[in-house]
């Protein structure tokens, strides 16, 4: 009976001390996955508290975008803060966003700008094939697509120089005063055209936007890179009356956000820009 005593009592304390060591495992990583998920969140709060201040500092540090041209041509060349929270980038007095280059009545080009990679050399103020490269690739692509149903878009304004524009504008004036030409015309250095990204299509007038061409060139168009630059309802925002004609290049990614099912938006109200003299 001893014996069977002794046995019993030894596996007791066995049993006892395991469950000893078993209880303290437990304790051990429940402390441990305490302490783990404590350091976890301390992370992310500093994390995020890291990330508020590098925001806080950023709009401290940077300037707010101009809201017109006289405001522009005050700045000198750096990082500014557009009221979407992109930066746009002065060079050289020419600004960018993302690298696109950005045109209209507030962002002009120096007189002296030309297109970066023509597709062709340029050797005149006006030129329909010396547009940007990627931009003229892109278009050939599309206007084969369109042929290939049927359709004939073909370019009949591409590139002009600042001095071109300048004439060209003052035609306009004269004919319908500086008040209405501002809504249809742009003045040198503030044309796209300067900057070899855009380009006009065929009839270039209202009529276009009724045609098959100008329909199909609507929908289809993003899918190449283009976006319809000043589209119907966005005069207030771009500064310009509609233009079904007038296409300009800013790559499929960029074009894709912008096309909205045909309900265009404009670089402007995208990117927190304004499109003022």
């Amino acid at each position: 009976m001893k014996k069977v005593r002794r046995k019993k009592y030894r596996w007791g304390r066995i049993f006892c001390l395991f469950m000893i060591i078993i209880l303290g495992i437990c304790s051990i990583y429940v402390y441990l996955n305490h302490y783990f998920e404590k350091e976890k969140k301390k992370e992310q709060q500093d994390s995020k508290s890291h990330l508020v201040d590098k925001v806080e500092e950023t709009e401290k540090v940077m300037e707010k975008v101009p809201s017109n041209h006289q405001e522009f041509m005050g700045l000198a060349d750096g990082d500014y803060l557009t009221e979407k929270g992109y930066t746009l980038t002065i060079k050289d007095h020419i600004a960018y966003i993302d690298d696109l280059i950005i045109v209209n009545k507030t962002y002009s080009l120096p007189s002296e700008y030309v297109p970066v990679h023509p597709y062709h050399s340029i050797s005149g103020d006006k030129c329909n094939d010396c547009i940007n490269q990627d931009a003229m690739e892109s278009f050939l692509l599309m206007q084969s697509d369109a042929k290939a149903i049927g359709l004939h878009i073909y370019i009949s304004s591409g590139y002009r120089s600042y001095h071109y524009q300048e004439n060209l504008y003052q035609r306009y004036v004269s004919r319908s005063g500086q008040a209405l030409a501002d809504t249809y015309s742009a003045r040198a250095g503030h044309s796209e055209h300067q900057s070899g990204t855009c380009f006009d299509l065929n009839t270039i007038d209202d009529s276009f936007a009724n045609t098959e061409e100008g329909q199909w060139v609507n929908s289809h168009a993003y899918l190449y890179g283009f976006v319809i630059r000043y589209p119907k309802g966005k005069e207030s925002l771009t500064g310009y009356q509609y233009e079904s004609w007038h296409l300009r290049y800013v790559g499929k990614e960029l074009a894709s956000k912008l096309y909205q099912d045909g309900n265009w938006l404009t670089l402007e109200e995208y990117y927190g820009i304004s499109s003022s003299y």
